[in-house]
């Protein structure tokens, strides 16, 4: 069945020199803007249950130039890509105007490098034999798999952002809210340097009269979309402890997840061997977390989001648990330091981040400021 029907009706687009010109509107049936990229979110949600991975195919047809007699090349790509896929693949525009976009699912027991290459081939082969080679070396094509690391399983920690257009197009429309939550990271974190400076001064005294090595501990977390940056803490362990302690740990939590849904594991150590005297107390009331109102400063976390995780922690996460790191900028407190902190299982923690990300508003980010410090004063989950 053939669902492109040409549809010649003249609309308007701009050049790359600011210009306009006068093309034929696009194809009508491919599927428009928001139900595809609708689709595309619907197809990752089910792919983080599944484990099943999908291809997203991206043609940028926006430097076209318009046909000769008013030919519209673009309904000559959409007949060709209803030719070259199968009717259960989702054709439609990826970004209106500019990117055609096709969903591929259901790849059966075929690998997804397999299928991806008998996809280009496909479609490549149909391109050049429907368009004319003024038309078809334009148009560039690009491929996103989902999940991620389906297939190589390596650490990987930025984010293929053309997967997530529903999450970038969500936050330009909370532009003006995203800015005030930067206002208030900016104003709050200053104000609390300026505050605690003589407390913070004391506390690294202590800490460098007590142990050798730096006051700042600096270790290396993923932020939003997979930014890497280093997060500054107080020291609250011996110099040059073993990680691999804490690696383990966190992958022995996390796998159990996977295989008991009533494991009631915590995420920090009890009784860790690497700790201070002094570390035990800062952590006890957090003052070891002071020194990230930098981080906040230079606009890598904000006072209230996810926790940033350490790299090696994604190694052993689920794909559903990197939602966490995607949707809202780690912070210092949020719903999972106020509502459970370290006495919550991992699942539970993901679970917290990822509502804290649907129902974000300015006055949540208030209302759990305010419940902080009552948290830190009862120490309820810290070690």
């Amino acid at each position: 069945m053939n669902f492109m029907q040409s549809i010649l009706r003249k609309h308007t687009r701009e050049n790359g020199n600011g210009s306009l010109k006068s093309v034929p509107e696009p194809c009508a049936n491919l599927c428009d803007e928001t139900q595809f990229n609708d689709l595309l979110a619907l197809e990752r949600k089910r792919a983080e249950r599944s484990r099943r991975p999908f291809i997203l195919m991206l043609l940028d047809i926006s430097p076209l130039p318009l046909g000769a007699n008013g030919v519209n090349p673009i309904q000559t790509i959409a007949d060709q890509l209803t030719a070259s896929t199968r009717e259960v693949d989702t054709r439609g525009w990826y970004k209106h105007d500019e990117i055609v976009g096709v969903l591929f699912t259901e790849l059966g027991n075929v690998e997804v490098g397999e299928a991806q290459g008998k996809i280009q081939e496909r479609v490549f082969e149909g391109l050049r034999e429907a368009l004319a080679p003024e038309y078809a070396k334009h148009i560039s094509v690009s491929f996103h798999v989902f999940p991620e690391d389906f297939e190589t399983r390596e650490l990987r920690l930025s984010s293929d952002l053309r997967l997530y257009p529903d999450l970038l197009s969500s936050h330009a429309s909370k532009r003006l809210s995203l800015s005030l939550k930067r206002f208030l990271d900016l104003t709050g974190s200053l104000a609390g340097l300026i505050v605690l400076s003589p407390l913070l001064i004391t506390i690294a005294a202590w800490i460098k009269l007590t142990s050798k090595g730096p006051v700042f501990f600096r270790q290396n977390r993923v932020g939003q979309f997979g930014k890497p940056f280093t997060l500054l803490k107080f020291r609250s362990m011996f110099v040059d402890n073993d990680p691999s302690i804490h690696k383990e740990y966190v992958k022995q939590l996390i796998c159990s997840e996977e295989t008991d849904p009533d494991c009631d594991g915590v995420f920090k150590i009890q009784n860790d061997p690497r700790v201070t005297s002094v570390g035990r107390f800062i952590r006890k009331t957090s003052f070891d977390e002071f020194p990230q109102l930098i981080n906040v400063l230079r606009g890598e976390m904000s006072l209230v989001g996810p926790r940033p995780p350490i790299p090696y922690e994604l190694e052993f996460y689920n794909v559903w648990h990197r939602r966490r790191i995607l949707e809202m900028k780690p912070g210092i407190t949020g719903l999972w330091q106020v509502k459970g902190r370290s006495s919550t299982s991992f699942d539970e923690m993901v679970r917290l981040d990822i509502r804290y990300s649907k129902q974000w508003s300015l006055w949540l980010d208030l209302s759990l400021l305010l419940q902080t410090p009552w948290v830190v004063i009862k120490g309820k989950g810290a070690y």
